[in-house]
């Protein structure tokens, strides 16, 4: 039987890093199945699942610990059933940079119970301007009865305070 194995990966940013992961896994019979990975800051940090026979598993846990230049954690992941009717939400933001952003919009996400699936945010310099602009784009799942129209009217308010501009649309994923 297999397990799912979620590995959390950071080491100072250098060639060679996904394939020492990648070998790794492979030498312990392990299938990579999704992983999200970024240089920030000079550091190589990343997010990967694998599926390993569950007699590897330890085997391969030793291994990865012992990978050079990399701090690999790693934890076994129990997938929860999937809820028939969840809705699927994309939030995006853009606006000028400043503390507290992620913050004060997790906060309204959270008062909605809203699952944040994935969260993607980066910075860059705003056009026609020497000041940086925020760009977030997040994957959320709801409740079937779920309120869009409560959570809106915050999204505004908040959207106003915080001087950014927020969409927030139904997407359909598979």
């Amino acid at each position: 039987m297999s397990v799912s194995l979620v590995l959390t990966v950071i080491g100072d940013d250098r060639p060679g890093l996904v394939e020492q992961l990648a070998t790794a896994v492979s030498l312990h019979h392990g299938n990579w199945l999704e992983s999200s990975m970024s240089n920030l800051s000079g550091k190589f940090a990343g997010i990967v699942c694998v599926s390993v026979p569950e007699e590897q598993l330890v085997a391969l846990t030793d291994a990865l610990a012992a990978l050079p230049g990399l701090r690999v954690t790693s934890e076994v992941s129990h997938s929860p059933v999937a809820q028939a009717g969840n809705r699927r939400l994309k939030l995006s933001l853009v606006g000028h940079d400043r503390i507290g952003i992620v913050r004060e919009v997790s906060q309204v996400l959270a008062r909605h119970a809203l699952n944040v699936e994935d969260l993607s945010t980066y910075t860059a310099s705003a056009p026609m301007s020497a000041g940086m602009l925020f760009h977030a784009s997040v994957e959320l799942t709801a409740s079937s009865t779920f309120d869009v129209r409560a959570l809106t009217s915050e999204l505004e308010d908040l959207s106003n305070d915080l001087m950014v501009d927020i969409t927030l649309d139904e997407a359909i994923r598979i």
